[in-house]
């Protein structure tokens, strides 16, 4: 039995219009069991978060009086009877989401947009989502990122300063067209800055959000096309290192591929701004693909180390990420090399509730933080249709995403767990 504060279900009637239905209670997925929330991860939808509708997926509840969970096919509203279709939430930077939307797909559903779905209700006049806060770091609340008519002053000014840097001329389309809030840093000159270098990438993950299949859902962007020069790079990253608050530039981003494949061209930059100031952090994102890569990048006066994968099992690493000429054992291979170097070390975990927190890829996630002694585990949802996710990895529920920080942190007490890069200066806050 659930307290009378439990969320009502939400749905869609076929025109996106948005309703609670108190007949039935709010319910979320872990992988691909239907379970109740906790009232411990039901919070208040956060400011930025966006609700979409769920084409093709029908949205299920928990009757209380039946104690069962009951898909809502068809509704009446308005006066006649109309088809429920499910809604979902994306939450904004910094919340880690624990429960997918409880739904049943429908035979002709088409693949979902490449978004992070969490489950959504309705109460007290406002909606509730499931998940939590990892990471509060003020510089990504979404207040300081709607500025849209200053960005674009600010873009225009740069760009006709800058006419001739195609990567400025790249971050633009980035802060103007996608949103990109490292984007949208570059021209307020603060914070965390991006340097996409690499057109070309060695895996082919299920989920990229610059490449995918034409039969499949579009890409959230479109992946840079050219390689900087030195001179563009450093025309962006110096003044940004020089000048900004808590800066940080980063190679590796969502519209680029693999930044190893352009690793000489980045280990004369990093040496090119090392040469020229000392101030800010230089941090690169990567799968991680090329160890001894890795190693000279450090040597060149790289500061900290982000590997993204979605397991810590050669398996299901290889059945998502899809590396094209590497191995899941050169990925680890970076991290222990970068540590060796004396690199801040942190991987980028793809979180999907139902796979991350299954007692086997905690358990190896365990073995994995052991062998390379990681500083920093950062969690970010992983932006992928549900279903087709779980048709790669397999059929499974897990401990609940809370619980599997919990084990962790009390298995490694030093470990930290965030969703965002940190600067030098934070990287060991505690000491």
């Amino acid at each position: 039995m659930i307290n009378g504060k439990h969320p009502d279900l939400t749905f869609s009637d076929p025109s996106g219009k948005i309703y609670n239905y108190p007949g039935l209670k709010l319910a979320g997925r872990s992988g691909d069991h239907i379970v109740l929330p906790l009232p411990s991860e039901i919070v208040p939808l956060p400011r930025g978060s966006q609700i979409f509708t769920l084409p093709g997926r029908v949205p299920v509840g928990w009757d209380e009086g039946k104690e069962s969970f009951t898909p809502l096919e068809k509704v009446k509203a308005g006066g006649e009877e109309v088809e429920c279709t499910a809604v979902s939430a994306f939450l904004p930077p910094g919340y880690v989401r624990t429960l997918l939307p409880a739904t049943r797909i429908g035979p002709k559903a088409q693949t979902l947009p490449l978004w992070a779905y969490s489950s959504v209700g309705w109460r007290d006049g406002r909606f509730w989502a499931t998940g939590f806060v990892l990471d509060p770091n003020p510089h990504w609340n979404p207040k300081y990122f709607s500025h849209d008519f200053l960005l674009k002053k600010k873009v225009e000014s740069l760009l006709k300063k800058k006419s001739k840097n195609r990567l400025f001329k790249q971050l633009a389309r980035c802060a103007l067209q996608y949103h990109c809030f490292a984007g949208k840093n570059v021209f307020f000159r603060r914070w965390e800055c991006p340097l996409p270098t690499s057109p070309s990438c060695n895996a082919a993950c299920i989920g990229c959000i610059s490449l995918q299949p034409s039969e499949r859902c579009p890409a959230s962007m479109e992946r840079i096309r050219f390689v900087p020069t030195l001179d563009e790079i450093l025309e962006v990253a110096l003044p940004h290192l020089e000048e900004a608050k808590d800066a940080i530039v980063s190679f590796g981003q969502g519209c680029e591929g693999e930044p190893l494949m352009q690793w000489r061209l980045l280990e004369r930059s990093i040496r090119a701004l090392r040469q020229r100031t000392d101030r800010g952090t230089i941090n690169l994102n990567t799968n991680g693909s090329f160890p001894e890569r890795v190693a000279k990048l450090c040597d060149a006066g790289l500061d900290s180390l982000r590997v993204t994968l979605n397991s810590p099992h050669r398996k299901y690493y290889t059945r998502y990420h899809r590396p094209e000429g590497y191995r899941f054992e050169e990925v680890v291979g970076s991290l222990i090399r970068a540590k060796e170097k004396g690199i801040y070390t942190s991987i980028n975990l793809l979180v999907f509730p139902g796979f991350t927190d299954r007692e086997d890829e905690v358990k190896g996630l365990v073995r994995l933080i052991r062998k390379t002694d990681l500083d920093l585990i950062q969690m970010r949802n992983l932006n992928i249709d549900p279903d087709l996710y779980l048709r790669a990895m397999g059929r499974g529920k897990g401990m609940g995403i809370s619980r599997m920080i919990d084990l962790l942190k009390n298995e490694f007490p030093s470990l930290q767990f965030g969703y965002f890069n940190r600067t030098r200066e934070d990287f060991y806050p505690h000491e």
